[in-house]
């Protein structure tokens, strides 16, 4: 099975604040682009993947991940993450009816082809799937088979709020680098150790040349 994905990208001006703790407002904007590009990147190049949607506002964003060959719709609903998800997919599903979707986060910049790709053979047993985060409460894929609505729940507690909608729970090993988000400086410390993709690894560096 074929997958297309989409990824909800944050204006970067407002993205990632938890991550104050490890880098002040100057380098977030540049963190959050850094692991949206790593994460593409890495989705593109999944054998499961046939192609990559973005929804986004930001421009600057848009373009650089346009560049890598993801397609970018703007979020028009503007009615926070779910709705930019259900947004993505409605998009995927208007272009093609019969398409398997997956929602992916965008903060999983040390995400590695072959684990996702194994992420996604498991998802495609159910009409609908999930994968929790590294942290166990929130969740970093959401799959919907052909026919199905993705129905997303992302957010706080999101975990247990997939399950109660009905989507199976996900458990293959080995897979740490889909559930490796990062929100915070502990976050990212734990992507760093797993090996991040290159432009991550470069503004983390920026990150440490800067003292924080």
């Amino acid at each position: 099975m074929q997958w297309t994905l989409v990824v909800p990208v944050k204006p970067l001006a407002r993205a990632k604040s938890r991550l104050s703790d490890a880098a002040d407002d100057g380098l977030r904007p540049h963190l959050a682009l850094a692991f949206a590009l790593d994460t593409v990147a890495a989705a593109l190049a999944c054998p499961a993947v046939g192609g990559v949607v973005v929804v986004t506002d930001d421009g600057p964003a848009g373009r650089a991940l346009a560049a890598l060959g993801a397609g970018v719709v703007p979020d028009e609903p503007r009615d926070g993450l779910n709705a930019a998800l259900a947004h993505g997919a409605d998009v995927v599903r208007a272009r093609r009816p019969a398409a398997a979707v997956a929602a992916l986060n965008a903060d999983l910049p040390a995400l590695r082809p072959a684990e996702l790709s194994r992420v996604l053979d498991a998802a495609s047993a159910f009409p609908r799937a999930f994968l929790s985060d590294a942290a166990g409460s929130g969740t970093t894929l959401l799959s919907a088979a052909p026919g199905r609505e993705l129905l997303p729940c992302f957010g706080v507690g999101s975990r247990a709020r997939h399950r109660a909608s009905g989507a199976v729970e996900l458990s293959p090993g080995g897979v740490d680098s889909v559930r490796q988000d990062v929100d915070t400086g502990a976050d990212l410390r734990a992507a760093l150790a797993l090996g991040t993709g290159p432009r991550t690894a470069a503004a983390a560096a920026r990150l440490s040349m800067s003292g924080q």
